[in-house]
C-alpha cells in the first residue's frame, strides 16, 4: 500500500479536498494501491471556519490534527512546520498533498521536500502579481519546491512555465472546488434568516469583504460600504463578515440600513445565497470560480485577480478597489446588461478523479 498524506488547514481547503478524498475511496473500492492520511494542521481551528465544512462535505475526521492555532504569519507558519516535521520523522508518507495558498499550504509542503518526500500542489501556477498579498508569496514558495503540479486552466499552466517548468510535471486537472459545487448544488439550502429578511431570488446582493486594502482603514471601508448602500438601490445585501473585517466595523457609525451583516455561513447555506442572488461583490478568489459555474454576475473589488478565466471566461468583472467603480457596474447590472459567461475547460465535476488517477500512476513502483 502507498500513504499519501493530504494537508488541509483553513476553510478554503476543506471544499479542495472532498472530491479527492471522495475519488481515493473509490479508488480503493476498486483495489487500488493509494491511502491516505488527513492532516489537519489546525490554521482554521472554530467551528464556523472548519467543523461545519466537514460535516457539511462529507470529510472524515482527521487522521492527524497539528493544533498549529493562532498567531502571526512566521509564528503560525513555525507550530505548522515543527508539528508536520515530526509526524512525519515518525510516520514518513510517500507525497505531500498540498491544496490552495493558506500559510499550511507553504508550511506542509518546505517541511515535506526538506524530509526528501515529494510534494504535490492541487491549485498549483496561479498568480495575482501581488507581493503584498500574503497568499501569493504562499503561492509562490509552494510552487518553487513542487514536484508535481495540478492545475485549474491553462492560465496556472502558463505561469509555471514561464518559470521553466517541464510539461511533463504539469498536470491539467480541473477545479477540485467546483467539483464540491456540483456534487452539492441539490443540497443546498437557506439560511435560517433567508424568511426573516424577506430574501427573494434576484432580489438581494451577497458581499464577502476580507482583504487589507478594502476593509483595515476604517474611512475606506466606510466609503466602500456607503458605495455598497448606494448602489444597490435598497435591495437587502448579505455580508456574512470574516473575523478580520468584524474589527473594523465596530469603528464605523450610522452603516446603510439595507446592508445585513451575519456570521460566516456553512458551506450549503453560503452557496445557496450565492447561487440565487442577483449578484455577489466580493475580493474572494474562490468565490469567482463558484459564480462563474452558477452564472452569477460577480464584481472583485481589487486590483488583480490570480484567477483570469473567472473574468476571460466567467461572469466575473474586476473593478479595483475604488468604490467609484462600483456604481457604473451596477447601473449595467440593474439595465440587464451583464454578461453571460462560459464555464471553463474541464470545470466539470470530474478533477478528483484525475488526480488520484495521476498521483497513481506517478507513485507506481
Amino acid at each position: 500500500m502507498t500513504t499519501i498524506d493530504i494537508v488541509a488547514g483553513a476553510r478554503p481547503n476543506f471544499m479542495k479536498i472532498a472530491p479527492i478524498i471522495k475519488a481515493l475511496g473509490q479508488h480503493k473500492a476498486n483495489g487500488g494501491k493509494l491511502r491516505y492520511r488527513l492532516v489537519h494542521t489546525g490554521q482554521h481551528y472554530d467551528a464556523r471556519m472548519s467543523g461545519d465544512f466537514f460535516t457539511q462535505l462529507g470529510i472524515p475526521e482527521p487522521d492527524i490534527n497539528l493544533e498549529s492555532g493562532s498567531g502571526t504569519q512566521a509564528e503560525q507558519t513555525a507550530a505548522i512546520m515543527v508539528r508536520y516535521e515530526k509526524l512525519l520523522l515518525d510516520a514518513p508518507s510517500k507525497l505531500c498533498l498540498v491544496v490552495g495558498d493558506v500559510t499550511s499550504t507553504m508550511a506542509c509542503a518546505i517541511a515535506a521536500q526538506k524530509l526528501k518526500i515529494p510534494v504535490a500542489h492541487v491549485e498549483a501556477g496561479i498568480r495575482s502579481g501581488d507581493w503584498g498579498m500574503p497568499e501569493e508569496i504562499n503561492r509562490m514558495v509552494t510552487d518553487a519546491i513542487t514536484n508535481w503540479f495540478f492545475t485549474t486552466s491553462s492560465w496556472a499552466g502558463d505561469n509555471l512555465k514561464r518559470t521553466g517548468v517541464s510539461d511533463d510535471r504539469i498536470f491539467f486537472v480541473g477545479n477540485t472546488m467546483i467539483d464540491t459545487l456540483l456534487a452539492n448544488l441539490e443540497r443546498l439550502r437557506p439560511p435560517p434568516f433567508w424568511d426573516e429578511l424577506k430574501l427573494e431570488p434576484s432580489g438581494y446582493f451577497v458581499v464577502t469583504l476580507h482583504r487589507p486594502a478594502n476593509v483595515d482603514g476604517v474611512a475606506a471601508f466606510e466609503n466602500l460600504l456607503r458605495a455598497i448602500g448606494e448602489g444597490t438601490r435598497g435591495l437587502p445585501v448579505i455580508f456574512p463578515v470574516h473575523p478580520r473585517t468584524a474589527k473594523t466595523l465596530q469603528a464605523i457609525p450610522g452603516l446603510p440600513p439595507s446592508i445585513h451583516f451575519v456570521e460566516p455561513q456553512p458551506y450549503f447555506e453560503f452557496n445557496y445565497l450565492t447561487r440565487h442572488a442577483k449578484a455577489v461583490i466580493t475580493d474572494s478568489g474562490g468565490i469567482t470560480e463558484e459564480t462563474t459555474v452558477m452564472g452569477v454576475p460577480c464584481m472583485t473589488m481589487r486590483d488583480n485577480t490570480e484567477r483570469p478565466e473567472t473574468v476571460e471566461l466567467g461572469t466575473n468583472e474586476l473593478l479595483g478597489t475604488n468604490p467609484a467603480a462600483l456604481q457604473p457596474a451596477l447601473n449595467r447590472l440593474f439595465a440587464g446588461q451583464w454578461k453571460s459567461g462560459r464555464i471553463p475547460d474541464l470545470w466539470d465535476g470530474k478533477t478528483g478523479e484525475r488526480i488520484v488517477s495521476t498521483v497513481d500512476r506517478l507513485l507506481a513502483p
